[in-house]
């Protein structure tokens, strides 16, 4: 299966925020415990499918953000 891109610039932009702010709270101990885990998580999951532009949750719904 080839993994066609379909994650905008500004769809990686906003992930990559999201992700850097996750690890601002986790390292300022804002957060902790199982709350923590989850967010890293999705931190980590954030930060690899904006730097690969790939979602594989866009694919059922056959959402693209990125122009063509």
């Amino acid at each position: 299966m080839k993994l066609t891109k379909n994650m905008g610039t500004a769809d990686r932009i906003i992930r990559l925020l999201i992700a850097v702010l996750i690890a601002i709270l986790y390292f300022t101990n804002v957060i902790s415990g199982t709350v923590a885990i989850i967010l890293g998580i999705i931190a980590i999951i954030f930060l690899l499918t904006s730097l690969i532009s790939f979602c594989p949750l866009y694919l059922p719904f056959k959402l693209s953000t990125r122009k063509e």
